[in-house]
């Protein structure tokens, strides 16, 4: 289970209440960025866009270490949109429940299907995210008009954990299945587990959570990959429990 801990809990629960073995190993970190004096501005000026749009549930938990929700209610003109659904909950926690969210599909070419996204002519849009994140949702907003600017607020960075019981399980052939929710995570795990073990690893069935995420694992090497129908816990567990039950035939 590759996700950063604090996101990881209810998938880990869902695992272990079928009886699997839950191996805690995040291949991420998130943490807030280290200068706040840009972010605190900008949040001080929010009356300047139409729309602020959160990338993730991180976007909005580091959001909040910089800012009172409030400076965001008080705009009136200000409208919201988040991602998925994960960051809607988030949002709305935060007691910021959003306008927009895709129906379908969580990410950003949902998003960009949405008829509020179509005529974008003079909308000024924050893109509230992690820094280097992807660039085709402000390049698409651009290209209808809209002006953009990015809010990052949090950064990815590789944990430092020990790797030699992940490592000792490869060795042992007992991984059944390794989860990945996002480009970096996969990137990341080649980058903790020693190129050694790599030849080991490419033949963990992969469960990712989109295809975009199963193309970059089909170019690095990965055999048998699986691709969940939503990025949610339930969905991931879903796809897992075919893995191991023999309910997807390799390749696939």
């Amino acid at each position: 289970m590759t996700r950063p801990l604090h996101q990881a809990e209810k998938l880990n629960r869902l695992i272990e209440d079928r009886g699997g073995v839950a191996v805690r190993f995040p291949t991420l970190a998130i943490v807030p960025m280290e200068d706040s004096v840009v972010i605190q501005n900008t949040l001080a000026h929010l009356d300047r866009y139409h729309w602020l749009i959160f990338i993730s549930a991180n976007a909005v938990t580091m959001h909040g270490y910089h800012s009172d929700s409030d400076k965001i209610k008080k705009f009136k003109l200000v409208r919201i949109a988040a991602i998925g659904k994960a960051t809607a909950q988030a949002l709305t926690l935060a007691g910021l429940p959003p306008d927009l969210v895709p129906e379908n599909d969580y990410n950003s070419e949902a998003l960009m299907a949405m008829p509020e996204m179509q005529q974008m002519q003079g909308q000024h849009c924050l893109i509230i995210r992690g820094e280097g994140g992807r660039e085709e949702l402000a390049t698409t907003l651009r290209s209808r008009g809209a002006s953009v600017e990015y809010l990052d607020v949090y950064k990815r960075i590789i944990p430092g954990i020990d790797c030699a019981a992940v490592s000792l399980l490869l060795l042992q052939d007992n991984l059944d299945v390794i989860t990945i929710t996002s480009g970096e995570s996969l990137q990341n795990l080649l980058i903790m587990l020693e190129e050694k073990h790599h030849h080991r690893l490419f033949e963990v069935p992969l469960v990712v959570v989109s295809n975009r995420i199963k193309q970059i694992a089909v170019d690095i090497g990965f055999k048998r990959i699986a691709v969940t129908h939503s990025p949610s816990d339930e969905a991931i567990l879903e796809t897992v429990t075919m893995c191991v039950t023999g309910g997807i035939e390799w390749p696939n």
